[in-house]
């Protein structure tokens, strides 16, 4: 792997390696100076990026372990391999992200939520960690989750599992602006998950994600003649089962089926978290740009997620909004935009797309910004799992 999905990224590594078992994975680490794991490459910062080893843990040996409340499985997994697997066991995962195309530890680390309340990072019970000297650990604290690879290499993760449970996506269409902003509260409380794509324009389009079982509520707008893609002019077929026909969870709370390249493909992303409670007032000052914003974003995509305890999940201690920009494939006009967007709203941004909060500002939005730097430095003192990236945002650790 040279590049991030997106093409926006070129990996830095000296080398890049895929290992088949726990000793090889330990031999790795010890007998390198810079460690760091790629995911699936969905990431659009260099997050992932590294000076030394790049590691890719797809072909590690899988895990899968149930009980009645969690599953554990190895990092590496990719959610559409797990999510069978869980359903045929009768659970399920209180959210999947848009696309399940991703993996679980690439997930976890960077608090990346879906449809649901919830984050996936916020349904972990404790991650194992290879550390730098080759040892394994079990860590449960709160700052130990989203960590984006700081602490070590993640080996397998646990996380609290539901009962299996079936869904219905339906598409309501011309939903207008200011009955989007009036009901805010009322929309996203409406069903099991709730998205709101905006064209900025002065319309959105709501998909609902309704659990069967639940209290129906009457959204407003009209329910859509067909299947729809969140990108005007995209195939449809790509994107899970709508028109209300009920499904199991793990085909219908993504927006995209594995199988097909999820959204648009040449794409940018970025992803801003704002407190709940000033939901209206950050989306009326970026409708203010909606002139700037419009040329350069191909879908809009508004959630709510519910307050965690994980110190850098964006939604850490408060309710939050996320406002999800899928951009054209043009770096430098879409950097020059998001300082605009960051001194509008002040967000905290996804850790995996793209944003330009300065350290100073960010770190300020954190209470336990200064706790997480301690933990890193704890479990990882020599820096050997600190890229360019953490080190911007973080420092560099005091024997590196």
């Amino acid at each position: 792997m040279k590049t991030n999905w997106a093409g926006n990224v070129t990996f830095t590594a000296a080398q890049a390696v895929t290992p088949t078992s726990a000793d090889d994975l330990r031999a790795i680490v010890r007998g390198s100076s810079a460690v760091h794991v790629v995911g699936s490459g969905h990431s659009f910062s260099p997050i992932a990026d590294t000076a030394g080893t790049l590691l890719n843990l797809s072909a590690m040996p899988p895990v899968f372990e149930v009980d009645r409340f969690a599953v554990r499985v190895n990092a590496g997994a990719t959610l559409a391999e797990l999510a069978p697997k869980l359903d045929e066991a009768g659970l399920a995962l209180h959210t999947l992200p848009s696309l399940p195309h991703i993996t679980i530890a690439g997930a976890v680390a960077t608090a990346t939520h879906g449809s649901g309340a919830r984050s996936l990072a916020g349904a972990v019970r404790s991650i194992e960690v290879m550390r730098a000297d080759g040892s394994v650990v079990e860590l449960t604290s709160a700052g130990a989750v989203v960590s984006m690879g700081g602490l070590g290499v993640v080996t397998a993760v646990t996380m609290d599992t539901v009962p299996s449970f079936e869904v219905a996506q339906t598409v309501y269409e011309d939903v207008a602006w200011t009955t989007l902003l009036t009901s805010l509260e009322q929309i996203f409380d409406g069903a099991y998950s709730v998205s709101a794509f905006v064209d900025w324009r002065g319309g959105a389009t709501l998909w609902v994600k309704h659990r069967i079982g639940d209290e129906p509520f009457a959204f407003p707008g009209r329910e859509a003649d067909g299947p729809r893609h969140p990108v005007q002019g995209q195939p449809a077929g790509r994107c899970t089962e709508q028109g209300g026909i009920t499904g199991p969870w793990h085909e219908r709370l993504p927006h995209f089926k594995a199988e097909f390249t999820p959204s648009v493909g040449q794409e940018l992303q970025t992803e801003y978290f704002v407190p709940r409670t000033r939901a209206v007032t950050a989306l009326r000052a970026l409708a203010e740009m909606s002139t700037v914003i419009s040329p350069l974003v191909q879908a809009c995509e508004i959630r709510t997620v519910n307050a965690e305890p994980q110190w850098l999940s964006p939604a850490a201690d408060r309710d939050s909004l996320a406002i999800h920009f899928t951009w054209i494939p043009d770096t430098a006009k879409v950097l020059a935009l998001l300082p605009r967007l960051e001194e509008a709203i002040a967000p905290r941004p996804h850790w995996g797309k793209l944003f330009t909060v300065p350290p100073m500002l960010l770190a300020a939005r954190y209470p336990q910004w200064e706790a997480f730097k301690a933990l890193a430095n704890e479990h990882d003192p020599k820096g050997v799992f600190r890229n360019d990236f953490l080190t911007r945002y973080f420092g560099s650790t005091a024997s590196s």
